[in-house]
């Protein structure tokens, strides 16, 4: 049964230091007490900085696999544990802060960019040397702010701390993106092998259309860092080039003369012919049945 955080005053207690904000801490893991390292869901944003391997972590039921230098974000209702180490201290920091902090300010309009704190658990960033210092340097901003007599400036500076922070998180994301990118360079055509195989299989009758999740499943990666990469290597989002796909395969389909439009509809994975109808005229600017009088 996995603890839970009720606030920042129980998340202090666990480093034995004062509570300095009521929405934001940052701790230093080599002064945690050891069951921190427990089942918890903090009940909050968090974002931690691994130093030092001290053990296997899992992050709801699901193992990371991790080196000193590696980052990992967490949400409200997430669950994480560690299998420490005999005789390894853990080394490292972790910022949180709680959802209230994002209500009616900047720091939460902007958060829809942040959408890595729900890529899966094997998807921690890895950062370079000087990543890591840059990474290092946020937080130890955020922990000086926080250790600064309060003023009427003070909540505007830890939200631009955090938004700091978490902007050059993505960023970094964006940079191991474009690495995987390059290291594999072969995405586009595993995924057209994909979706090829996948619509003339006659899976789509019975399971419908493929979607952004099936895809990424596939390729053993969350939906959304799974169409992050997608649009980082072809500047579309994934539902699009599924769609484009689906729209081609129609077209081939389209130049059989014994399918009618309903067949071709229900053999693509649409429960109704008016949907397909839609997306084509959508994607091609005229009806099925006059594309096929142009063929």
């Amino acid at each position: 049964m996995a603890i839970k955080i009720k606030d920042i005053d129980q998340y202090n207690a666990y480093f034995h230091q004062k509570t300095l904000h009521p929405l934001i801490s940052v701790g230093d893991l080599s002064k945690a007490d050891m069951s921190l390292f427990d089942p918890i869901d903090f009940d909050m944003y968090c974002v931690v900085l691994m130093d030092e391997d001290f053990g296997g972590l899992c992050k709801d039921g699901k193992d990371i696999s991790y080196r000193p230098g590696t980052v990992f974000t967490l949400m409200p209702g997430q669950v994480v544990q560690m299998r420490l180490k005999p005789g390894v201290r853990p080394k490292g920091w972790m910022l949180v802060f709680r959802p209230e902090l994002l209500v009616k300010a900047g720091l939460g309009r902007d958060f829809y960019m942040f959408n890595f704190f729900s890529y899966e658990a094997s998807e921690a960033l890895e950062l370079s040397s000087t990543e890591r210092s840059t990474i290092l340097n946020c937080l130890a901003n955020i922990f000086t702010e926080l250790h600064t007599p309060v003023d009427h400036l003070t909540d505007h500076m830890l939200r631009l701390g955090i938004g700091h922070l978490l902007s050059y998180c993505k960023r970094f994301y964006e940079r191991q993106f474009d690495t995987k990118c390059k290291q594999n360079s072969s995405i586009l055509t595993r995924l057209d092998a994909l979706l090829d195989s996948y619509l003339s299989s006659g899976m789509p009758e019975q399971k419908g259309q493929p979607t952004v999740a099936w895809c990424a499943e596939q390729f053993h990666l969350s939906a959304n860092y799974f169409g992050d990469v997608i649009k980082r290597e072809l500047h579309v989002t994934a539902q699009e080039y599924i769609q484009r796909k689906i729209v081609s395969a129609a077209k081939m389909m389209l130049r059989d003369p014994r399918l009618s439009i309903t067949e071709i509809a229900e053999s693509l994975g649409f429960a109704y012919p008016n949907h397909f109808t839609r997306l084509f005229h959508k994607k091609v600017g005229i009806s099925p049945s006059d594309f096929r009088k142009t063929i």
